[in-house]
């Protein structure tokens, strides 16, 4: 398994590359000027082009991603903040666990309603159930996350009273930027359970452990849900990369103090180091759980023992890799 990680985690390598190339160049090729947007409109041109020269932006293109690679590199710096001139990865370690909690709580609310909707959905198909379930599924895809925010915000917050509409100071808090995250996610997990359920209920090893008197509800939830653990761990694993990007809405909608938020100020103020560093630094997550997501699929499904050996360049079960 080791020999397979470090491969993926080698391949990781140019892709994330590619993110820092990708990144860079749309940044500076997008009109705008961030020495103009930190001094204002009433600064002179002298000024702005003082304030480029101190900063680096009047080198060229290869100079300037030269630079931020070698101090990526060989000093593991994201750079300088422009406008709080602090290092960008002090700022983003600061904020990463509140978006962190945040991504859990949605994902948390993302399986509890997902995983059980879906089940049920498939157990009683073509039920009223199931049309509920459907529909609920149909709810969560159709609405936009920054609108079923600024709703929950407008009825829960501002009409009843009950949950506070801005800050993530409390589990109180957690409540309605969970939902905002987990329900547009959990309509695609329930989506895929239901799916996944209906084709492995319909297996013959499921009419035999009920033939052998097996109760209804260890059928459901032992044979058939630990058959469908694969693609659900792939589609919850993807939803946690989603939730993250998705944290820049929600995180903005309730003034939440998270990387997200912090990210989209950084966007309208043209702090391209902010902006680089929080876009690699969340594709580094993104990968990471992807691979975990992979070393998972070994204990969710003993089959798959897989690794890759270079012996010929085939693919090999770990026992044969043990025998050789």
């Amino acid at each position: 398994m080791y020999k397979y990680i470090v491969k993926r985690v080698l391949m990781m390598i140019p892709v994330l590359l590619g993110i820092t190339i990708l990144v860079f160049l749309m940044l500076r090729l997008t009109p705008g000027d961030p020495a103009r947007s930190m001094l204002g409109d009433t600064a002179t041109q002298e000024e702005v082009e003082a304030l480029r020269e101190e900063l680096g932006l009047n080198d060229n293109l290869v100079v300037q991603y030269v630079r931020y690679m070698g101090d990526l590199i060989f000093h593991g710096s994201l750079g300088t903040s422009y406008v709080s001139g602090r290092e960008v990865m002090t700022e983003i370690l600061d904020r990463f666990p509140t978006t962190i909690l945040l991504t859990l709580c949605g994902i948390t609310v993302t399986i509890l309603i997902g995983v059980p909707t879906g089940i049920i959905a498939a157990v009683k198909q073509n039920s009223w159930m199931d049309k509920v379930a459907t529909f609920i599924g149909l709810f969560g895809v159709s609405m936009p996350a920054f609108w079923l925010g600024l709703l929950l915000a407008q009825f829960f917050s501002l009409r009843l009273g009950w949950l506070p509409a801005t800050g993530f100071y409390g589990p109180k808090y957690w409540i309605l930027p969970a939902i905002t995250v987990g329900l547009n996610t959990s309509a695609l997990v329930m989506r895929m359970t239901r799916s996944t359920m209906l084709e492995v209920i319909r297996q013959d090893y499921i009419r035999t452990a009920r033939a052998k008197g097996v109760k209804e509800r260890r059928v459901v939830m032992k044979h058939a849900l630990d058959n469908c653990l694969i693609p659900l761990i792939t589609v919850i694993g993807l939803q946690i990369g989603s939730q993250l990007g998705g944290a820049m809405v929600t995180e903005t909608i309730f003034s939440i103090p998270g990387l997200g938020k912090y990210l989209v100020d950084s966007i309208t103020s043209r702090d391209y180091p902010v902006i680089q560093g929080g876009v690699l630094f969340t594709s580094i997550v993104f990968c990471v759980v992807n691979l975990f997501v992979d070393i998972l699929y070994a204990y969710a499904d003993p089959r798959i023992k897989t690794q890759y050996v270079k012996s010929g360049g085939k693919k090999r079960t770990a026992e044969k890799v043990k025998e050789a």
